[in-house]
């Protein structure tokens, strides 16, 4: 597995855009947001369908149509430097068939941060594109408006990314232990799986640290999900495995013995607790790029910054 291109870090002054491509957001969690990243002086701006609903699928924020246009427009207008998703829930599957890959490409790399069910677009934006992308907070989530954590370590990784090579997870403990290097990869366990025979889904991580998290999953649901990737042969090759955040899952007692029955016989370093995903002061991952895992550490050091 390659290392995928890096885009360029964000200026004072930047233009940055909050898309709504899955679930709807309430209008003050967004004005919130945007007051975050005006204060890092970055020149933010809502989409024109960001506060959506959809007239029937109350979980989805607007149409197909008009979440893909918003993503589509904000990537391929040349004043926008970054695209930041506003919040997770569902839907981003139901827009990636939607974009125009060729014109997205044709506008070169930018930011795409966020988490959950952004793993469906950052797979696409790493199979599609070859770029890298941030596994990071929304910009309009609780978990980012209201810890500060969060907010440091996404500006940090966005302005000034060579002061988190390293990224250490604040809890984290070796299940498995071990040192090893490969690209960074992965995201929600449950849309990885649901990605299996799409188009846009990567055929396995083979040469991959793959980062794997979950947000109300109770443990037999969680077994049938690494199941089902080891049983398509997904996990094959995989260099090791990094576990985030299991919020609203079985309670982790339960859930760590079924994490290590799944993936202890990987035979690679597997380190639990790392702190990104659905919990408070979330850390942000970027994947695309080449790292060392310490599982024992507790660390992870990239080659190279996450931005340009």
């Amino acid at each position: 597995m390659q290392e995928l291109v890096r885009p360029r870090r964000l200026a004072p002054g930047a233009r940055v855009a909050v898309v709504s491509t899955s679930g709807p957001v309430p209008e003050e969690r967004v004005q919130a947001g945007l007051d975050i990243l005006r204060g890092w002086d970055l020149d933010a701006v809502a989409a024109p369908h960001v506060l959506d609903r959809h007239g029937e699928f109350g979980y989805l924020a607007g149409t197909d149509q008009d979440r893909a246009a918003d993503l589509q427009n904000a990537w391929c207008d040349p004043a926008v430097d970054a695209v930041l998703v506003s919040r997770g829930g569902y839907g981003s599957q139901r827009v990636v068939d939607l974009l125009d890959w060729d014109a997205l490409r044709a506008a070169g790399p930018k930011v795409l941060v966020g988490f959950s069910d952004v793993t469906v677009l950052h797979e696409a934006f790493a199979q599609r594109l070859g770029l890298a992308t941030l596994h990071g907070p929304m910009a309009a989530a609780m978990d980012f408006l209201k810890n500060e954590q969060a907010q440091l370590h996404l500006r940090a990784t966005l302005f000034a990314p060579e002061t988190v090579r390293v990224i250490t997870g604040p809890g984290s403990a070796a299940m498995v232990p071990g040192r090893a290097r490969g690209v960074l990869l992965g995201g929600c366990l449950s849309l990885l799986a649901s990605e299996l025979g799409t188009p846009h889904a990567r055929p396995g991580a083979r040469g991959g640290l793959l980062c794997l998290e979950d947000v109300g999953e109770e443990t037999y649901e969680v077994d049938r999900l690494l199941t089902q990737l080891l049983r398509a042969r997904w996990l094959d090759g995989v260099r090791g495995v990094l576990l985030g955040s299991w919020e609203n899952c079985s309670p982790y007692e339960r859930l760590r013995p079924l994490l290590l029955d799944r993936l202890g016989g990987l035979g690679v370093p597997v380190v639990e607790e790392f702190g990104f995903g659905h919990c408070a002061g979330a850390l942000t991952v970027p994947l695309g790029v080449m790292a060392e895992l310490d599982a024992e550490a507790g660390t992870l050091t990239l080659d190279e910054p996450a931005l340009r």
